[in-house]
């Protein structure tokens, strides 16, 4: 399986993206797997909180699997994107999930994290955006950033592709990220966190968590309706962007 699941006892679910070898990249049966996951969790009344992190120690996720061909349709007016169902808000799960990111995090991870109620991470986690360096459109993903730190930092993050890479340090300075650990740490104090929220009345718990989102939901759904035009509009054709990726810079500044 791409995507592990463990109880962690106190009504907490642990769930892993299990491609270390891939840097927990998504490839279709991940996605597939993840859309499904947060269903039965929606639905699962011993689950009160979720922990989620990925496999390893060099990376949480680094969003779509390059090797992962997604068919298009004809119509200029339709982009499937399979990351759009991966996150739990897109299955309608409202009880609270917690990410623990430790190494990178970057690009389509973001339709995950954009999704979490917050983020603890390691001092060795880095986040980047790679898309405008290889000829595509930061939608879906400055979107969910835009609203988890300031304009200028979501701005920044995604206009300076794979140039540079925000530390877990000043993440949690610009408030991205809400405890940072030393590494290897960020799974342990997410899943300290997770069973006190779990231990509370789930009916406080998912209410609040309601609450939370709804005071960002009108601006969230005006962009998420915008952004396939974008990606249509800005994106090079796929040559164009496997010739970007192949002759990519590897060197990046740590910020």
């Amino acid at each position: 399986m791409t995507v592990r699941t463990e109880a962690a006892g106190d009504g907490v679910t642990l769930v892993t993206l299990d491609r270390p070898e891939r840097h927990n990249a998504i490839d279709l049966a991940t996605a597939a797997r993840l859309s499904a996951l947060w269903r039965d969790l929606r639905r699962d009344d011993t689950v009160r909180a979720v922990v989620l992190t990925g496999a390893g120690d060099r990376a949480f996720c680094t969003g779509l699997d390059r090797a992962a061909h997604v068919p298009q349709p004809a119509s200029p007016y339709s982009l499937d994107d399979p990351l759009l169902t991966v996150g739990p808000k897109a299955a309608d799960l409202w009880k609270p999930v917690v990410a623990a990111v430790g190494g990178m995090a970057c690009g389509g991870a973001f339709y995950l994290l954009g999704e979490a109620e917050f983020i603890v991470a390691s001092e060795n986690a880095t986040f980047f955006d790679p898309h405008t360096s290889y000829g595509m459109v930061s939608a879906y993903e400055s979107l969910f950033m835009a609203q988890r730190m300031p304009f200028g930092e979501a701005a920044r993050l995604a206009l300076m592709g794979t140039a540079e890479r925000l530390s877990a340090r000043r993440a949690y300075e610009i408030g991205l990220v809400s405890e940072l650990t030393p590494p290897g740490g960020a799974v342990t104090a997410a899943l300290r966190a997770a069973a006190v929220i779990a231990s509370y009345p789930t009916e406080a718990v998912q209410g609040t968590v309601r609450a939370v989102w709804a005071a960002q939901e009108a601006a969230r759904e005006r962009a998420l309706a915008l952004a396939p035009h974008l990606i249509s509009l800005g994106n090079l054709p796929p040559d164009r962007q496997a010739g970007l990726f192949a002759a990519r810079d590897r060197e990046y500044r740590l910020r």
